[in-house]
């Protein structure tokens, strides 16, 4: 793609506009616009269903969206500016919940299609939410601790203004973590004159959070999986998994694969990964990556980039990276039975229609990745009533779910006879479109 001129980027409707640097204005990514994506998705499973055109038309768009820019004073003493977001999808089924996004490449659109995704999961789920999503424009391997704690608090002021307990939860996503949770539900707390830790999930145990929050989405993954693995007759420890993507997500999905007699053959981060069709060992690698800080050079393994891994010889291939991995040029080339996608948004809708017509099983993203916002509903349950409940109990709940939200999938897409992502969306939509009716218009 060529360079952009000095101050220049595109916008999301394809017209260019003057920015500074200062914000950090992302390049395009490569691949398909997110938002173009999750509308593409929408319409192929609205085709199934028999919606009012004004209901169509109010679950296409986002209810509202905020985009600030705000100044944060660096360790040097230089004041830089920066660009943030904050997407309500819908508030029918009740406070929006979401993620909060720090990355470099973050657009409007993809905040618009996180929100959008995130309304599908919570109703799919049944959890009492509706979508949202927030994220700013940062590397947050680029700035120091104090600089990341000083542009999350003044992000937290900025989006104040929509964020809360009954209106607006935020999470951790991409670039984020527990302590930046910490920062934003303490920055909100010294608005308001009193803690609130029901604001934000994903935080601190000690402050709040709930046990088992950090690994719920990676553990979510092996749930379906599982599902997956006995609906096909499959053994696991004759089922050879891939992962792309060794964060968070990917990183507990191995460790949970492990747990069940599956051998992980490949694992894979930003930059490329490791193979051995033996199985890897997961404790070394894990040693490893915290003493270089990378999965490459790994001694009991080959090298693998992003894209081979994701055409490797296996029997399972989990996506947990980003957005757009798989598409039209490399989904023929797949070789595992099932993906499972524990990123959001990892398959294009042309690499969806490749993978159907080639019988591949896809878990999809707002089943397979849906255990970090499960588990965030009942972390938000016990901070309203100031209770926790045991690991036990929280991963008990979690897997009871997950499973029951699995085998719905699978009767509407045996029901319907819709492809998996097609029918994991016609539930999602239809629940919500019902409380759209039943809610009726104001005024």
């Amino acid at each position: 793609m060529p360079e952009k001129s000095a101050g220049e980027t595109k916008a999301e409707n394809g017209s260019r506009f003057s920015v500074s640097r200062a914000l950090g204005a992302a390049p395009e990514l490569a691949g398909e616009n997110p938002y173009v994506n999750a509308l593409a998705q929408f319409d192929q499973a609205i085709s199934y269903l028999k919606l009012e055109g004004g209901v169509v038309e109010t679950l296409r768009y986002p209810k509202r969206e905020l985009s600030v820019t705000f100044p944060v004073q660096m360790d040097t003493g230089e004041i830089k500016i920066f660009r943030g977001y904050r997407v309500h999808h819908s508030i029918v089924l009740g406070p929006t919940k979401g993620g909060t996004r720090y990355s470099p490449w973050v657009t409007l659109d993809e905040i618009r299609a996180l929100a959008m995704w995130m309304t599908w999961k919570c109703s799919l789920m049944n959890l009492p939410f509706g979508g949202g999503k927030g994220g700013v424009l940062v590397d947050p391997k680029k700035v120091s601790r104090r600089e990341l704690e000083r542009l999350t608090r003044r992000y937290t002021t900025e989006i104040s203004v929509l964020i809360g307990p009954e209106s607006d939860i935020p999470g951790p996503d991409m670039g984020t973590d527990q302590q930046v949770m910490a920062w934003m539900m303490d920055t909100f707390s010294m608005h308001q004159g009193y803690s609130v830790p029901a604001v934000v999930t994903g935080k601190p145990v000690e402050i709040g959070g709930s046990l088992g929050r950090t690994e719920a989405t990676g553990r979510g993954v092996v749930y379906t999986l599982e599902e997956a693995l006995r609906l096909k007759g499959m053994y696991p420890d004759r089922t050879k998994v891939a992962i792309q993507g060794f964060g968070q997500v990917g990183a507990v999905a191995a460790s949970c694969c492990r747990e069940l007699g599956m051998p992980v053959v490949a694992v894979s981060g930003s930059q490329g990964g490791v193979y051995n069709d033996k199985g890897l060992d997961l404790d070394a690698l894990n040693l490893h990556k915290e003493a270089t800080g990378s999965l490459t050079d790994f001694r009991d393994g080959d090298f693998v980039t992003n894209d081979e891994l994701l055409t490797l010889n296996c029997n399972v291939l989990i996506a947990a990276a980003v957005e757009n991995q798989i598409h039209g040029r490399n989904a023929d080339k797949i070789k595992a039975s099932i993906l499972a996608e524990g990123a959001n948004g990892p398959t294009t809708n042309e690499a969806d229609h490749i993978l159907e017509d080639r019988g591949i099983f896809t878990i999809p993203d707002i089943l397979c990745n849906a255990g970090g916002v499960t588990v965030s509903y009942l972390e938000w349950v016990q901070d309203l009533q100031s209770f926790m409940w045991p690991l036990d109990q929280i991963n008990r709940h979690l897997k009871d779910l997950m499973v029951k939200a699995f085998k719905s999938v699978m009767a509407c897409r045996e029901q319907r006879k819709a492809p998996y992502r097609v029918a994991a969306q016609m539930l999602a939509i239809q629940r919500v479109a019902d409380a759209i009716m039943i809610r009726g218009l104001y005024p």
